[in-house]
């Protein structure tokens, strides 16, 4: 069996592209694609309401799932990593039709899963290590650790899950405004310039990063 899966999170006439691309693969390479799952819904949201744990229960070993590229699949590159893993060792394979080098169709499948499975477990142990500098950071400037008291609603956590791109963007010398405009991109509701400002300069890893010229005065 050949499943289709798109998403995005607003547009639906990219919905439509993605269709159209991965059709246009199939078409090519000789497959019919029995089936699509298409949602229309952030990559913030529960694998559940992406509808990715639909594509566990109806592919099955040697089924195909065509995707146009990674980001489709989950909102950070070890939640999509993870994703991959659980297909694959389910003898799932997976097309990625805009990045057919990642595909794990290709002659080099062996060797491609091996690089997905280390940069999974390498991000995951990243993640765990800055966790806990950061909180060592925190305690020795004598911070409360956890969250806020009334904290659960501010529009700053709604960053939380951009903060290793944003660590990225930020050793790269990005400009905050333009962090602003990548991450916007990808959130439904925006946020505004100082509140991704604050979000920076209350977190001690980011803002440990952030330097003077990155701040655009007239933004604030």
């Amino acid at each position: 069996m050949v499943i289709g899966y798109t998403r995005v999170s607003t547009d639906k006439q990219d919905l439509e592209k993605q269709r159209y691309l991965l059709l246009e693969y199939a078409n090519s390479n000789d497959l019919k694609i029995g089936e699509f799952i298409e949602v229309e819904i952030s990559s913030r949201e529960s694998r559940v309401n992406r509808k990715i744990d639909d594509i566990f229960e109806k592919l099955t070993k040697d089924d195909i799932l065509i995707v146009a590229e990674l980001s489709r699949l989950g909102r950070n590159m070890l939640q999509t990593l993870n994703i991959i893993n659980e297909l694959t060792e389910k003898g799932i394979k997976i097309v990625f039709v805009r990045q057919p080098e990642l595909s794990t169709t290709s002659t080099h499948t062996k060797l491609l899963l091996a690089i997905y499975s280390y940069f999974a477990e390498a991000e995951r142990d990243y993640i765990s290590i800055r966790t806990k500098q950061g909180l060592a950071v925190a305690k020795a400037k004598g911070q409360l650790l956890g969250r806020p008291k009334g904290s659960k609603n501010i529009k700053g956590r709604r960053l939380d899950p951009f903060k290793s791109e944003m660590e990225m963007l930020l050793k790269l010398n990005i400009p905050i405004n333009s962090i602003l405009k990548l991450i916007n991109n990808k959130l439904e509701h925006k946020v505004t310039y100082n509140t991704l400002k604050y979000h920076v300069d209350n977190d001690p890893i980011l803002n440990k990063l952030k330097k003077p010229s990155m701040v655009d005065t007239t933004s604030q």
